[in-house]
């Protein structure tokens, strides 16, 4: 489809482009904002395309607002406008210009980003997208809006939810019929607002897919092996040198489980006061754990196998993987994940802190029961230090931002063919890849899927090997040291994936 603009079409484009790298300067003003600017404007003039040629040069006689609000309420709805006229004329270009904007956004908050740059890049994404409601195709190329489709069936699974012990959960799905999005329950316990659909929300051991993603690319950078041991990559730690890097990501290391592991016998041994450890856990929420303090509490416990003999799922495992993949590169985990997922796939909404301890706005509120002198108290912990699970499952994001990685990833734009065949390679006892479990879809076929809670906040993530179905959602619910939610948790998951990839079959895994 050829694309044709006017003057006043390239000024839109401009105005939308260039002003949302000036918001995301003027958000960042109590920091480097001429360095934002900076950063961001280079990242417009380097883009490529006949939008890209647009947008090499700012607008001419175009006064911006002099405050952060201002500024907001001309350049938001440029960016919604210029989508909208772009998706008229060709949805390519529009999804470039998407990924161009957001590529600007993300250059802008390299190094710290604060809270106010955070949540403007929120708004920006979420301007973005709001053209969907007007046009055909999202951001992803889903032919239909989220808001618009009638799917009653979806919203009643996750009413049930709600039902079955919940607060609250937000629904996203891709398939065939387009995009739909929705939630259920409250966001706050003793409020009525619902949950946002697409808030913030940690996403526990869906992380572990993230990390094993960036350990995979630093394969095919040639930086790791993945049959190594990795003593070769980690000595300080003295590992048996039979666990390899492909153990640690496929979980049959028989590393002991630093947030408490099961003897043979059905013995729970505890680790550190993670979450089944009830007041204890609450106590110390917001105590800050070093990834090297966590490998050494696992390592003086005994294995609990031969390496590669058997499979146990560790959160050590993913801890070693970050500690491998900081050696390896000379650089924090979160600047690799930035560098080789977030960055290129514009994911504003994701990130991996390191002690932070607040989430991003909007999200729904997570909550804790424990019991303290014969009395059941019930606690806000949507705030916490999440080092305490480091790497396990530390990081926050979005149903969009989850369906944009899982659909990237199984789809060949991170990977190679053949390491993404490796990923979805499951081993036999549990069905675990390298990083995601692999497993029997309802109405046959595969589902490549990697789920996980985190004190209160739950996340689901499942998609079709091709990546062309996925469903992505976010719960927030009242956790405890008994995990009484566990049955109700795993019900849940059932039910939504029958509903969703129960009615037709799913191609075999990669």
């Amino acid at each position: 489809m050829s694309l044709t603009l006017t003057e006043q079409d390239r000024l839109t484009l401009q105005t939308a482009a260039w002003g949302a790298v000036s918001l995301m300067s003027a958000a960042g003003a109590a920091g480097s904002a001429h360095r934002a600017a900076t950063e961001g404007s280079v990242a417009l003039t380097s883009a490529t395309g006949r939008i890209g040629h647009v947008l090499a040069k700012a607008p001419k006689g175009v006064k911006y607002g002099k405050t952060v609000a201002d500024l907001a309420d001309q350049v938001l709805p440029a960016l919604t406008a210029a989508m909208t006229l772009l998706k008229q004329q060709d949805p390519a270009e529009a999804g470039d210009f998407r990924r161009t904007v957001l590529i600007a956004v993300e250059a802008t908050t390299r190094g710290e980003a604060g809270p106010a740059m955070r949540e403007m890049a929120r708004k920006i994404t979420e301007a973005l997208d709001v053209a969907s409601a007007t046009s055909g195709g999202g951001s992803g190329g889903v032919p239909t809006d989220a808001a618009a489709q009638d799917r009653p069936e979806l919203q009643k699974v996750i009413q049930e939810i709600v039902d079955s012990g919940f607060t609250g959960v937000s629904l996203r799905v891709h398939d065939k019929r387009g995009e739909w999005a929705g939630s259920a329950g409250v966001a706050e316990l003793s409020q009525n607002t619902e949950p946002p659909v697409d808030g913030h929300v940690r996403i526990g051991s869906n992380t572990k897919t993230f990390t094993a993603t960036v350990v995979l690319q630093l394969v095919a950078e040639g930086r790791i092996a993945l049959d190594s041991s990795v003593d070769d990559y980690l000595p300080e730690f003295g590992l048996d040198r039979r666990i390899t890097v492909r153990m640690l990501l496929q979980h049959t290391s028989g590393i002991f489980n630093f947030t408490g592991d099961f003897d043979p016998d059905g013995t729970f041994v505890p680790g550190i006061p993670a979450t089944p450890a009830g007041k204890e856990w609450v106590d110390n929420r917001f105590r800050t754990y070093r990834p090297e303090e966590l490998v050494r509490l696992a390592l003086s416990k005994p294995a609990r196998f031969e390496p590669g003999t058997d499979w146990s799922y560790a959160n050590t495992n993913y801890v070693l993987a970050r500690l491998l993949i900081e050696k390896v590169t000379g650089r924090p985990v979160a600047e690799e994940m930035h560098r080789l997922i977030l960055g290129p796939l514009g994911l504003t909404g994701t990130f991996q802190p390191v002690g932070e301890t607040d989430i991003p706005e909007p999200h729904a509120h997570a909550y804790y029961r424990y019991e303290e002198d014969g009395q059941i108290r019930t606690v806000d912990v949507t705030r916490h230090n999440p080092s305490w699970i480091s790497s396990g499952g530390d990081m926050i994001s979005t149903t969009r931002d989850l369906h944009t990685f899982i659909s990237a990833l199984l789809g060949g734009k991170l990977l190679p063919a053949e390491l993404l065949a490796e990923m979805c390679a499951p081993e036999a006892k549990a069905g675990y890849g390298l990083g995601v479990f692999v497993q029997e879809a309802p109405g046959g076929g595969t589902v490549i899927t990697h789920n996980g809670g985190m004190a209160g906040h739950a996340a689901l993530l499942y998609s079709t090997p091709d990546g062309s179905k996925t469903l992505t959602a976010a719960l927030n619910y009242v956790d405890d040291a008994a995990l009484s939610l566990g049955a109700a948790f795993q019900q849940a998951t059932q039910r939504l994936v029958a509903e969703v990839f129960g009615n037709e079959q799913t191609g075999p895994a990669q």
